[in-house]
């Protein structure tokens, strides 16, 4: 019997379109999978078992070996620097992420404060600016810091920009194009390499086909 690879995914946006990449690339997941409010989901035909995990943590259970594979946003990438292997851009669920703030509000401060729920990513891009800030870590509704007072600015992710507009706020910056990216824990690739080189290069040539159709 072949090995179940354990692929650890994030729910919403990335899982519907991640799902559909998959079906597309020949792995027949069960038409249920959609509607599923399970936290694992067996694919046996598929040789897949997934993980739904919130977004910030899939590339901790890839890390630590709980699972085999991921899809995770750069954003989560760049904001958690795990130790793993990113051996694929899918193209999918693709955004960026800025700096916003306030129309007339941009600040005088010595040290602006800035909110994000990518804390790290906002200091480092701050410090290569040469600038020093204050970084307030929040983990939603980010839009809400600059209108109540706690925050100067935001970093976070923009995909429309509508509701950065709905909020009352403009884009000052762009940081970092984003799409999610295959990832692959370093232990299970020697085990499994076989296994996983077919994954990635089924996803490979439906991506790369993909763009040349554009």
């Amino acid at each position: 019997m072949s090995t179940v690879l354990t692929m650890a995914m994030p729910k919403g946006r990335i899982f519907e379109e991640a799902v559909d990449l998959l079906r597309q690339a020949g792995y027949p997941l069960p038409p249920e999978f959609d509607e599923s409010r399970k936290l694992i989901i067996d694919a046996p035909e598929a040789g897949l078992r997934f993980i739904l995990a919130k977004p910030m943590d899939v590339p901790t259970y890839v890390e630590h070996g709980v699972a085999d594979i991921g899809i995770a946003g750069k954003d989560v990438m760049l904001e958690e620097e795990r130790d793993v292997y990113e051996v694929l851009d899918l193209k999918i669920s693709e955004c960026y992420l800025a700096v916003a703030g306030l129309p007339n509000g941009h600040d005088q401060r010595v040290a602006p404060k800035i909110a994000s729920k990518y804390p790290n990513v906002a200091s480092h891009y701050f410090r290569e600016q040469g600038q020093q800030v204050e970084v307030i870590k929040l983990n939603g509704s980010i839009e809400l810091a600059p209108l109540i007072g706690l925050a100067d600015r935001i970093v976070d992710i923009v995909s429309t920009g509508r509701t950065l507009k709905e909020n009352g706020l403009v884009e000052l910056e762009k940081i970092a194009e984003i799409t999610s990216r295959l990832i692959v824990n370093p232990a299970s690739y020697r085990l499994h390499a076989a296994r996983i080189n077919d994954l990635v290069e089924r996803l490979r040539t439906l991506v790369e086909s993909k763009e040349e159709g554009q």
